[in-house]
């Protein structure tokens, strides 16, 4: 291996005892939010593909901390985005129709992708704003018009 290289092992064991996979993963979000920085380059971490045992994932989120920002999003599924206590680290969970969790991941980035307006949305809402705007003109003459001919 090449000495510019540098890879994460995670010690994988079974059961109740320690997997050990706490500090490398909070080490790979360390280096992916000098990434971030450096390079503008988002990184988003599986929580549920990584072993961890009972209270691992607890404790990653407990060292993480909770920031300013939340938001709960209600599209196939409840999902929630939290920010962390540190800028660009996101934590997104996503739950089925029980409220069980079905998927965490930690994302490391300017705003989650999840969060950020789709383009046709966008296009879609001009338009709605638009007839809106132009209903109320409408309205708005027709009102002006009966309070002349009064």
């Amino acid at each position: 291996m090449d000495q510019a290289e540098s890879v994460i092992q995670f010690n994988i064991q079974a059961g109740d005892q320690l997997t050990w996979n706490v500090e490398p993963l909070l080490h790979e979000v360390k280096h992916a939010l000098e990434r971030l920085v450096a390079e503008g380059e988002t990184s988003i971490i599986d929580l549920r593909s990584i072993p961890l045992a009972p209270g691992e994932e607890e404790r990653i989120l407990e060292i993480l901390g909770r920031g300013e920002v939340v938001a709960r999003l209600n599209l196939l599924g409840a999902s929630d985005v939290v920010e962390t206590e540190y800028s660009g680290v996101w934590i997104v969970t996503h739950y089925n129709d029980n409220e069980e969790t079905i998927g965490r991941f930690i994302e490391v980035t300017r705003l989650p992708e999840i969060l950020r307006s789709q383009a046709e949305d966008i296009a879609g809402a001009s338009e709605r704003l638009a007839l809106r705007l132009q209903d109320e003109q409408q309205e708005e003459q027709t009102s002006n018009k009966l309070a002349v001919e009064k």
